[in-house]
């Protein structure tokens, strides 16, 4: 009998299973292993060229620590623009600004990625980098930005934060640019609350990457705890009892930094927290690596429950994901667009049906100050028009086909609400 109180959510760690739990349990509380002990981290970088077939990788505490990283290894002139789509998150933007960059915002197409045709009109002289965001786990037009890209002697980076497992053309996702990074945060493909990866084939660019990553060091063992924290009390104790009393702990454990953020309040106003960039502790690479193992039935669970949606939503009046043949779509989300999406969003949430966001202004969190990344309003209308309308379904290991049902009856029955 399934719980009354725990919700069906989209977020707030949905790939976490009783394993992980376990495993977290164990970390935090059996016997301790050294701090500073690489092999995990080793292992976990193994197992994902592997996976990926890359020849160098390199794994970090984030996905912005990620990108801190790649951009620092580029060491492109001061005031070189970094051109990337709006319709995205201020974690993608800052790192940009702290390396001494300037970002420049490409207005997004119907598939929810970077367009072609604008980031051919606003390339300058200044420009030097395309960083390519898989919205969602939908590939972005690969063939055409690399195109682009090579006839402007741009660096081409891939952010795959949305697209593990994703493929264009029958190649993976994060192997077609200089460089790609990964997140494993808490509610992406694979999670270990706080992670990433950078990835490349090229050797010099790989050896200021590595050396990047010696220099900065591992987190404090506080900030681990924290994390390792984080599955343990979702699933045991905030989910649960989530509609009586669990999103009053999560607010009071945030509050009084027992469990994290997925973004800090600093990276709102353009500022970085002192956790980046830093490597990946070893405790969260086992996390990781134990995820990662889960990654092919994680993804294949997410395109069947990607059909059920196209399938039970066919005749509402919602725009749905756009089907790509010539791609091989994750669907970290299944994202539609409808213009009463707040309002649809807020009836969920009364119901206990935790339906996401993303996002609700070009540059997301809603409460990111545009002046502090840049953006400038009227310079992509495309993301200014999806902005705001976009509902994002969950698709999670943990969401069954009958909850999918009850997800898409109450959105297709909201004039009886």
């Amino acid at each position: 009998m399934e719980n009354p109180w725990r919700p069906i959510s989209i977020s707030l760690s949905p790939n976490v299973q009783t394993d992980d739990v376990k495993l977290a349990f164990s970390l935090l509380f059996g016997k301790k292993n050294n701090f500073v002990e690489v092999k995990p981290q080793q292992n976990l970088e193994q197992e994902f060229a592997r996976y990926l077939e890359v020849k160098h990788i390199y794994a970090f505490n984030s996905g912005r620590s990620s990108l801190m990283a790649i951009l620092a290894a580029l060491e492109m002139k001061q005031g070189s623009e970094v051109m990337l789509q709006a319709f995205t998150c201020n974690a993608a933007v800052n790192p940009i600004r702290w390396a001494g960059y300037e970002p420049v915002f490409v207005d997004c197409d119907q598939n929810y990625n970077l367009s072609a045709a604008d980031l051919r009109k606003k390339i300058t002289k200044k420009s030097r980098a395309v960083m390519v965001q898989h919205t969602f786990g939908l590939p972005a037009d690969m063939d055409e930005i690399k195109k682009i890209c090579d006839e402007n002697n741009l660096i081409l980076i891939e952010d795959c934060a949305h697209s593990l497992g994703a493929e264009y053309k029958g190649g993976k996702v994060g192997t077609f640019g200089k460089a790609a990074f990964f997140s494993f945060g808490r509610d992406k493909m694979i999670s270990c609350v706080y992670g990433g990866m950078a990835v490349t084939d090229d050797d010099e660019l790989a050896r200021k990457i590595a050396a990047f990553q010696e220099k900065i060091g591992n987190p404090s063992r506080a900030w681990t705890n924290q994390q390792l924290l984080h599955p343990i009390l979702m699933e045991k104790i905030i989910l649960p009892a989530y509609s009586i009393l669990g999103r009053y702990l999560l607010v009071l454990f945030q509050w009084s930094h027992i469990l994290s953020k997925a973004i800090h309040w600093k990276e709102k106003r353009g500022l970085p927290p002192d956790y980046f960039p830093k490597r990946l502790p070893g405790e969260l690479a086992i996390l990781a690596l134990n995820q990662l193992k889960k990654l092919e039935k994680f993804n294949a669970h997410r395109r069947e429950l990607a059909k059920l949606y196209y399938n039970e939503l066919k005749n509402g009046d919602f725009v749905l994901p756009p089907k790509l043949n010539d791609r091989k779509a994750v669907y970290l989300r299944f994202a539609v667009r409808h213009a009463a999406a707040a309002e649809i969003i807020r009836k969920s949430w009364k119901k206990n049906l935790l339906i996401g966001d993303w996002y609700r202004t070009p540059v997301d969190p809603f409460d990111t100050k545009p002046e502090t990344v840049g953006y400038k309003k009227g310079t992509c209308p495309n993301a200014e028009n999806f902005a705001g309308k976009m509902i994002n379904l969950p698709t999670h290991i943990n969401i069954t086909e009958y909850q999918v049902k009850i997800i898409a009856e109450f959105m297709l029955n909201l004039n009886k609400l």
